[in-house]
């Protein structure tokens, strides 16, 4: 009988100490889903405050030199990017993932990596790129000659013949109609994704450096003073007035929050916020240059001689001076969401 109990309280014993064991294991996968919440929403704060930064997005600015220069904090504070050529890089755009930039002797480079690296591509040519944009799946570069190429992805590009001989320094897009514009006036448009170009009617012999679109408007930017702008989806284009500063150069527009900025030589800024009737001025500067412009977020930044960069959060209404990486010249501005 004793041998019996013997065996039942051992019984008992060994059923008290595995229900204990299976309760502290039950316990622990218990607390260990807290923690790997906690964990993920560690991770997921972590991933909320990346993506609060990168919701800022990022400016890439090009310029002489293979200079590249980008912000992620809406062009608040700039660092240098890696820059794979010395060659001076004209322009810059956006799309399909990459940052495509283009510039003298045919070089393009890109990233992929928000703008942080570029590397190389073949681009085809030796020409001189000055203008670069992209839009429906396409990037449309221009340059020397007349020269127009096109590439779905940046890496290959196919070449495009746009009529002309002159050279082509900038290209815009609005309305499924790729627009560019150059030397002696001239622009050519193009309604099938840059395959094919046509001639549209100019006002003006002078050299027309950059164009932008929005509110159905087509706004160049010309040598001596010289606005330009179309209604009627890039067919043809009138000569706008600016009444501030007629004889300035003006080298870029940007758009955004139905204002147009245009910048020009002697560190000078006008905007529209009438598309391109009538302007006002919004920052004008000492003898040094602006040459490209962009908007993203909220904000207009504007680049220039010996690495100026000024950025404005009031739409254009004015703009302040912020620290730059560097004192080359900057030609040109892009923004990534």
């Amino acid at each position: 009988m004793k041998s019996i109990l013997s065996w039942f309280v051992l019984i008992v014993s060994i059923a008290v100490i595995v229900s204990s064991c299976s309760e502290k294991e039950e316990s622990t996968t218990a607390t260990a889903i807290p923690i790997t919440s906690s964990d993920d929403s560690s991770d997921n704060s972590t991933s909320t405050s990346d993506n609060s930064s990168s919701s800022l997005g990022v400016f890439v600015v090009v310029g002489d030199s293979g200079s590249i220069v980008r912000s992620t904090d809406n062009g608040s504070n700039w660092d240098n990017a890696t820059s794979p050529t010395e060659n001076n890089l004209q322009s810059v755009t956006f799309g399909n993932n990459t940052f495509v930039a283009v510039g003298l002797s045919g070089n393009i480079v890109r990233s992929t990596d928000n703008g942080s690296s570029f590397d190389n591509v073949t681009s085809g040519t030796t020409q001189h790129m000055y203008g670069v944009t992209y839009a429906n799946n396409t990037f449309v570069t221009v340059g020397k000659g007349g020269k127009i190429y096109t590439s779905s992805d940046g890496i290959t590009w196919t070449f495009r013949t746009s009529g002309i001989g002159d050279n082509l320094l900038g290209v815009g897009f609005g309305n499924n109609t790729f627009v560019a514009v150059g030397y002696s006036g001239k622009i050519v448009r193009s309604t099938d994704n840059g395959e094919t170009w046509d001639n549209a009617t100019s006002p003006t012999d002078n050299r027309i450096y950059g164009i932008d679109f929005g509110n159905n408007t087509f706004l160049a930017a010309a040598q001596s003073g010289n606005l330009v702008r179309s209604t009627d989806n890039g067919s043809s284009f009138d000569n706008v007035t600016d009444p501030l500063w007629a004889g300035q150069n003006k080298y870029e527009v940007a758009f955004g929050n139905n204002t147009f900025v245009v910048v020009e030589n002697r560190q000078r800024i006008v905007r529209s916020t009438d598309n391109g009737s009538s302007f006002d001025t919004a920052s004008d500067g000492p003898n040094d240059d602006y040459y490209g412009v962009g908007f993203g977020n909220n904000t207009f930044v504007a680049v220039g001689s010996l690495g100026n960069i000024v950025r404005s959060t009031d739409n254009g209404s004015s703009f302040v001076n912020v620290t730059s990486p560097t004192e080359i010249h900057l030609r040109a501005v892009t923004f990534k969401e």
